[in-house]
């Protein structure tokens, strides 16, 4: 595989100025310089359409947020196409269906849902749906709905919304992208869902616990739109003392491992995935070499890990062992200003 190209959002205070982007070289482990590709106003998420044309990214407006467009270029730049604002904060989570014709956004700070049409060369429509929870749970964050992922099951019959406010997520049928509620997982009190991804055979799922620090295994049956619960496994060392919240969770492209960050203990957990029952086994733990790992991403060949850590501001470059899963710091870094997400185009 040749050189590939890596998008980083970011928080634009301090130093950050939106989008940037930098290169890896697969067969030397080799990162690009860092360059600026798109300037805008906290691009916390971002979304790579299934085509390779189009990004798509939170974004905030002034005293609006919502979601904007952007055309990838040869070069590696981002061409302005359109976006959506409304007032209030702005989402933070985007993502994308298979065919590129929705996007759909998590409002963390609103507890909102919305789904968009992708009209011509990529462009958004207004919303199509505009889905509000509420609810609480006993944690002090919730103190209302906290909606913090929005994005499609593998057959793509379902919109999973995890609710970090609320421990629930919210299963909807997307018809055309109008929004319809199918059903409701419910989490235990305190758990602070916040992501979900799915094994490659599509049978398995994984929720982690942002404010429980865990893993929660389901079992997925398309047949039926529905998920069994399977495992509650934390992702902190048994002997961590301090505050820790759950970040990103990632499932490796052969199945075989399930990667979950830890901001506080700065650490990455590694853990088996069971191709039997889906069930979780942990492997190891291993510093992020830097404070916060907001995010991580498996690079195309799945040779390397990179994580993003917020708050000392690099990405650090981890070699995969295949057999074990485990992960190798290979002293290869770069820096970028607050970075909050990590997207391969």
């Amino acid at each position: 595989m040749t050189k590939t190209t890596a998008y980083v959002g970011t928080y634009t205070k301090g130093d950050s100025k939106g989008i940037y982007r930098f290169t890896l070289h697969p067969s030397t482990g080799e990162m690009g310089e860092v360059e600026l590709a798109a300037e805008l106003d906290n691009p916390t998420y971002l979304a790579i359409s299934n085509s390779k044309k189009h990004l798509y990214s939170v974004i905030k407006s002034g005293e609006n947020g919502g979601v904007v467009a952007y055309s990838l270029k040869e070069s590696g730049q981002l061409e302005y196409v359109n976006k959506h604002v409304s007032p209030g904060s702005p989402p933070c989570h985007v993502s994308v269906d298979s065919s590129d014709q929705f996007v759909y956004s998590a409002n963390y700070h609103l507890g909102t849902a919305i789904s968009y049409q992708i009209t011509k060369n990529g462009e958004l429509s207004s919303p199509v749906s505009i889905m509000e929870h509420k609810g609480n749970g006993p944690h002090e964050r919730q103190e209302k709905s906290h909606v913090h992922y929005a994005g499609l099951t593998p057959d793509e019959k379902l919109l999973c919304v995890v609710d970090l406010g609320t421990d629930k997520m919210a299963l909807y049928h997307s018809n055309a992208g109008q929004l319809s509620l199918h059903n409701e997982i419910t989490f235990r009190p305190g758990t602070g869902p916040r992501h979900i991804q799915f094994h490659p055979n599509g049978k398995f799922a994984y929720v982690n616990g942002e404010l429980s620090s865990e893993v929660i295994a389901f079992a997925y049956h398309s047949e039926t739109s529905t998920f069994t619960e399977l495992q509650y496994i934390s992702s902190l060392p048994a002997d961590f003392e301090g505050e820790s919240i759950g970040g990103a969770l990632k499932v490796s492209p052969d199945g075989q491992f399930l990667y979950a960050s830890n901001r506080g203990d700065d650490s990455i957990a590694v853990f088996k995935i069971d191709l039997d029952t889906g069930k979780l086994t942990l492997v190891d733990h291993t510093p992020t070499g830097g404070e916060f790992p907001r995010d991580f991403t498996i690079d195309p060949s799945a040779s390397y890990l990179l994580a993003a850590n917020q708050d000392s501001g690099n990405i650090v470059q981890f070699s995969i062992d295949q057999a074990t899963g485990k992960l190798t710091k290979t002293g290869v870094e770069i820096h970028v200003p607050h970075p909050v997400c990590l997207a391969f185009l």
